[in-house]
């Protein structure tokens, strides 16, 4: 049922005409992000991790591999970790500190605020990889000049925005566990075993059952993101990331979001 309002002239209005617009709820989700020690600390982490990362491929990596590819593959390492544990507290932050009292008040339609909290990991996980990129391409150009080695840009566009490709994939992976698990400390733990745990498991399974090593590929979607780290894919590959992001991304996030909207917010 709509509610209807008059104002002093006599028009008549409806709620939805004064809804609060997109937008606006894109722009205050992304400044709850960053507007708490943790998440202030996180997103700082980004930039302190992409050039510790840095410094240590100059400092310590031969000179035959100071290429732009060693900076980034260093860099990412830390990305993969940080970027997802990200979008899981923006909507973990509802529920552990108890926003979402204020936040769903504001917005009754939870799925507007949620969508908006997508919108935010995918901005996220770009510019933080744009920034990452940019420090590694610094780090290129400075430790070339330090060593004097030869500089050696052996990343192509396609590779590049592969590799933001596989890390905004690893912070959406994050933001299902968050609208699935809704607890912090469980979705964070979630993540590791999915990251870690499970690839694993996986990988012993395939070198041990000649079944499940073809069908790896299409049901493994850490393994199938894993490939955008090696450049560009073959159609069989794209192919297999989009089948296996339904099984661990598509599917899961849809029950979260069922889930989600019937919970109890205290």
């Amino acid at each position: 049922m709509t509610a209807v309002t008059v104002d002093q002239v006599g028009t008549t209005t409806t709620a939805s005409e004064h809804r609060i617009p997109f937008r606006r709820v894109t722009t205050v989700e992304l400044r709850k992000m960053f507007d708490t020690r943790s998440g202030f600390w996180l997103i700082a982490s980004v930039g302190i991790t992409a050039l510790l990362a840095t410094i240590g491929v100059i400092l310590f990596a031969p000179d035959s591999a100071l290429t732009y590819g060693s900076f980034a593959a260093a860099i990412g390492v830390p990305m993969t970790i940080l970027l997802p544990v990200i979008s899981i507290l923006s909507v973990t932050s509802e529920w552990s500190q108890r926003s979402g009292l204020t936040t769903f008040t504001l917005v009754p339609n939870r799925s507007r605020v949620i969508a908006a909290k997508a919108v935010c990991t995918v901005l996220v996980g770009v510019a933080s990889m744009l920034v990452a990129m940019a420090v590694g391409a610094l780090g290129n150009v400075v430790g070339t000049m330090i060593t004097g080695t030869p500089r050696v840009w052996d990343e192509s566009p396609i590779e590049l925005a592969n590799i933001v490709l596989a890390n905004v994939l690893g912070m959406m992976v994050g933001f299902m566990l968050g609208v699935l698990i809704r607890n912090s400390a469980g979705a964070i733990v979630g993540y590791f075993v999915y990251s870690f745990v499970l690839p694993t498991i996986f990988a012993i399974l395939a070198q041990s059952q000649d079944w499940f090593k073809s069908l790896q590929p299409w049901f493994d979607f850490n393994f199938a993101q894993g490939q955008l780290y090696n450049g560009a894919l073959s159609a069989e590959q794209w192919a297999n990331l989009g089948v296996s992001a339904v099984w661990w991304l598509v599917a899961p996030l849809a029950v979260g979001l069922v889930l989600l909207r019937r919970s109890e917010v205290k």
